[in-house]
């Protein structure tokens, strides 16, 4: 008789295969997600030659039978490859939505690994045997969507109460084992089986969280979670093979992931699995670190006080920024800023670029080549921001009925005139803000129209509400049929 699996993941395995998904909501979250998600994809594949140098076959102009086909390119790919393509396609603009916590991250990011399985599996001749227990999961937009649902959740409940970034463990991690689990469950795969790819997850290596900090920052950020997507449905697919998990690779003494990898601690849960996370993502409608929305729209407020008053930029002395620990640890960056993932991660940079521009930052403002990244004028008055972390702000951060994700700016002039602390809890984009159904929607919009027609985004639009539909004919919207198509 084998031993049982750890808690943690039998708990995962019992809620992908009995929980049932009620809430009319969390599907209607869901559909968003789906699309901005998607969006974003297309805004990467339009904008950024940088993330476009990564796709495709690992041997060019190799065409995977029924393979998954890249949304925004002509690509058809094998499902671990393509979990990784789509997975930079989603997150190299740090546009997808975002989620606060202990940790804190991307859950957008699972839909690379489960967009490129269930649409292989719907375009393979010999689809995956029912080793399910009951019937396999329909390979329909309903099925999708449940499953966006839960990988969302799972690593939700994951990020409220476990800081892997304490340890140095990059958050993609949990990309990893919420796609892994889900994936497993996608691939009609037996509730053993699934608690057995889960346990490869925490015997696997780990990424280091030094990608995204201070002066080390670079692009790798922008693709750790297609990394971490490819490596969910490669351990899904070796298990499907025949391959053993580890009942205790947990709690094991002493190579345990517990001992080995957190500090000894076992994981902490504020509540069990449901579909809270999909409801209460923030869904940003700016290219900008999740941690510094509030501060760049703070700082346009400021700007028409500013304006108003008949002074500009050069008439300030300093600003401050009261915000977030997390805000402080993962974006408070003085000196050099080496590349566009390092602007885009100090929150000094955007607030400046917001006072200059008069506009929320774009993806090309982070380039190189921008005349924002050569601006002296930026550089300089980025010496003039001061970040300090607020305990209050913080706890409310980290308050699961509260949840905001705010920060407060305050401008002194050189002639000790101070415009008044403007504090921002809840920026557009987050569920509390009235305006952010709206700026969402205009952002999905906004990214489809780079490359389809009004027709075809009104056919999209219609598609994702059919929950009957085959998953396959949706991606087919997304793709690419010709090298010179553009618009459909």
């Amino acid at each position: 008789m084998s031993h049982p699996y750890d808690p943690p993941i039998k708990a995962i395995t019992d809620y992908l295969y009995h929980y049932n998904i009620t809430d009319s909501s969390a599907y209607t979250a869901a559909r968003t997600a789906l699309l901005d998600t998607l969006s974003c994809a297309i805004e990467t594949a339009s904008k950024s030659p940088e993330a476009r140098n990564l796709l495709g076959p690992c041997v060019p102009g190799t065409v995977v039978p029924n393979g998954f086909k890249l949304p925004a390119t002509r690509y058809q790919l094998d499902p671990v490859k393509g979990a990784f393509d789509l997975g930079v396609l989603i997150r190299y603009l740090d546009h997808n939505d975002a989620l606060g916590g202990a940790e804190w991250g991307h859950p957008s990011d699972n839909l690379a690994a489960i967009l490129s399985t269930t649409d292989w599996l719907c375009r393979s001749s010999n689809p995956t045997p029912n080793n399910h227990p009951g019937p396999s999961p329909p390979l329909t937009i309903r099925t999708l969507l449940e499953a966006l649902i839960k990988a969302y959740e799972i690593q939700g409940c994951y990020q409220m109460r476990n800081a892997f970034n304490a340890l140095g463990t990059d958050h993609v991690i949990l990309v990893k084992l919420a796609s892994a689990a889900v994936v497993s469950w996608l691939l009609g795969l037996t509730e053993a089986q699934t608690m057995a790819t889960i346990s490869h997850v925490w015997m696997d290596g780990h990424p280091s969280r030094i990608y995204r900090t201070e002066e080390n920052t670079i692009s790798r950020k922008g693709w750790a979670a297609g990394d971490a997507g490819m490596r969910a449905v490669h351990l899904a697919l070796v298990v499907r093979a025949g391959q053993d998990g580890v009942p205790g690779v947990l709690g094991s003494v002493p190579w345990g992931f517990y001992r080995r990898c957190f500090g000894g601690e076992a994981f902490e849960f504020p509540r069990a699995f449901g579909t809270w996370t999909v409801r209460n993502v923030v869904v940003k409608v700016m290219p900008v670190e999740g941690h510094g929305i509030a501060a760049v729209e703070g700082m346009l407020v400021q700007r028409e006080r500013l304006v108003s008053m008949g002074l500009g930029a050069g008439d300030v002395e300093r600003i401050e920024v009261r915000t977030t620990r997390a805000a402080d640890l993962i974006i408070n960056k003085r000196g050099p800023l080496y590349n566009a993932a390092d602007r885009d991660h100090c929150i000094q940079y955007v607030v400046a670029l917001a006072l200059l521009k008069g506009e929320a930052p774009e993806a090309r403002d982070y380039l190189d080549e921008s005349c924002w990244a050569r601006s002296e004028e930026l550089a300089a008055m980025r010496e003039r921001i001061i970040v300090v972390a607020d305990d209050r702000l913080t706890a409310d951060y980290l308050d699961l009925e509260k949840k905001s994700i705010g920060s407060a700016l305050t401008v002194y002039f050189r002639d000790g005139t101070i415009l008044p602390e403007v504090l921002v809890e809840y920026p557009i984009g987050h569920v509390k803000n009235p305006r952010s159904a709206a700026a969402v929607r205009d952002k999905i919009m906004r990214n489809m129209r780079l490359i389809f027609s009004e027709a075809h985004i009104a056919r999209i639009l219609a598609a994702v509400e059919n929950d009957d539909m085959n998953i396959s004919e949706f991606v087919d919207m997304f793709w690419l049929q010709t090298s010179t198509e553009s618009r459909l």
